[in-house]
């Protein structure tokens, strides 16, 4: 068992927002908090429609050591995001959308190139994160979605990794993510954003199959699917993953959760 200044759980908000404590930091990812049947705006007139309930909200929130952004789109920083949250909160995030939050006041962003860096320091810990490329926008779409990143984000006790977690971002499966392994290592974790979602009748996140492909790529030990059923624009949901990820026989076990429910994110 880890020990406590070790522990790495996560609390589940829906969609992609999740409450990550990691050893002694915290982050945010993606803040997502409309409730349902409210509307994000996700640019050149698209719309998706909320489903859910979210399972936090800015005033259930500690202190946070930063957010990570995957990408500027309105299910993933919506208007609630950005009028509650501080300012002054650092965030990770690609070069877009660091400029999009900076017009919208926020003063301590941090723009990430793929395979560029950033730290937080606490006492002797560092939790170090690295940018992830991803295809959002397939063909076509590549110039009307915006750009996006995964993270891999590593614990570190002095000269050593003790947890090393990969998200993937809004993401379509490509072979060139096995960099993950080659650049940063084996993975504890795996939390891929999935849901098939589709824009103008193409597909622009992972469905069960290439989320299986993922998953048969990284081989990690455990996998925490999240950003599969709170839009309907989601059209692969999450029983067709897991089924998918058995009928191949992929290593480690999926991990899934509930919304609102705070699981450990270690093997």
């Amino acid at each position: 068992m880890p020990e406590p200044a070790d522990d790495v759980t996560m609390t589940f908000g829906g969609t992609a927002t999740m409450l990550l404590r990691i050893g002694g930091f915290t982050l945010l990812t993606d803040p997502n908090f409309l409730h349902r049947g409210q509307r994000a705006h996700l640019g050149y007139g698209l719309r998706a429609k909320r489903l859910t309930e979210p399972a936090l909200q800015p005033t259930q929130l500690p202190e946070l050591d930063g957010i990570l952004l995957s990408h500027m789109h309105g299910d993933h920083w919506d208007r609630i995001a950005t009028k509650s949250l501080p300012k002054e909160t650092p965030v990770v995030t690609t070069r877009e959308a660091a400029r999009c939050l900076a017009d919208r006041g926020f003063s301590a962003t941090a723009d990430l190139q793929p395979w560029q860096t950033h730290e937080f320091h606490r006492g002797a810990d560092t939790l170090r994160i690295t940018s992830v490329p991803g295809v959002h926008g397939p063909g076509p779409l590549a110039k009307v979605l915006p750009a996006v990143m995964g993270s891999v984000l590593e614990l570190i006790h002095g000269a050593d990794v003790v947890w090393r977690g990969y998200i993937s971002g809004d993401t379509l499966y490509r072979p060139y993510l096995g960099e993950v392994l080659e650049r940063c290592g084996p993975l504890d974790v795996l939390i891929p954003h999935l849901g098939g979602t589709k824009a103008l009748g193409l597909t622009v996140t992972m469905d069960a199959q290439q989320g299986a492909d993922l998953v048969e790529l990284l081989k990690p030990p455990v996998t925490v699917p999240v950003h599969y059923d709170d839009y309907d624009r989601f059209r692969s949901p999450l029983g067709d993953f897991v089924a998918e990820v058995g009928r191949r026989q992929l290593p480690g076990a999926v991990r899934t959760v509930q919304r609102g429910d705070t699981i450990s994110l270690r093997a």
